[in-house]
């Protein structure tokens, strides 16, 4: 057996470096039904309303099934999101309108937003460029996906009052240091701060 020549106090420490915290990407309010405005396409103005007003992930919008919308308990289930694990959120009484539009007009069987040949669920692919043509027609400058919907979704959440640990469920995060992001994009308390400049009197 070969013995090491090698003793604890020689083994220099690898110090790994910080993980970036990278801020979420947030819509106004405003911004958010200007998107809705421009889109004029019924099923792509529903897919967008629905990643926002459930907080949904692009995947989870386009792999929802019309079994799992249950108007009578008024909470749409997402069935085995991120981490395999799923959550409940509340039906919005505008979506269950826009819906019964969409439902009227389309009839889809399985899934809520079918492919065109009907023959499995449209891409998250798809998705993503109607938002970012959304985007486009309401001239954003901002560089933002399809995932800024969550974003906004928690962030408006946080700022009208919603505790922190019903946003936590509703987004389905495994550990609440991930949903305590958007404190620091929510414009809750740097509203109620006076600007040095403003007190100027200039």
């Amino acid at each position: 057996m070969i013995q090491s020549i090698y003793h604890e106090q020689d083994i220099i420490p690898i110090l790994r470096p910080k993980r970036q915290q990278v801020l979420p990407k947030v819509l106004s309010k405003e911004e958010v039904i200007q998107i809705f405005h421009v889109t004029e396409n019924l099923k792509h103005k529903l897919a967008l309303m629905m990643g926002y007003s459930c907080g949904m992930r692009v995947g989870e919008v386009a792999a929802l099934r019309l079994s799992h919308i249950d108007r009578s308990r008024g909470v749409i289930l997402i069935a085995q999101g991120k981490g395999r694990k799923d959550r409940m959120v509340p039906l919005s009484q505008i979506l269950i309108k826009q819906l019964d539009v969409y439902l009227n007009q389309y009839q889809p069987k399985d899934y809520v937003f079918e492919n065109p040949d009907f023959s499995g669920h449209i891409t998250e692919r798809t998705l993503q460029k109607v938002f970012k043509y959304a985007c486009e027609k309401a001239s954003f400058t901002k560089d933002v996906s399809f995932h800024a919907l969550r974003h906004s979704f928690a962030t408006h959440l946080l700022e009208s009052g919603v505790d922190l640990r019903y946003i936590q469920e509703l987004l389905g995060h495994k550990n609440s240091k991930t949903t305590e992001i958007y404190t620091h994009v929510s414009n809750q308390s740097l509203t109620q701060i006076k600007n040095p400049l403003d007190q100027l009197g200039l």
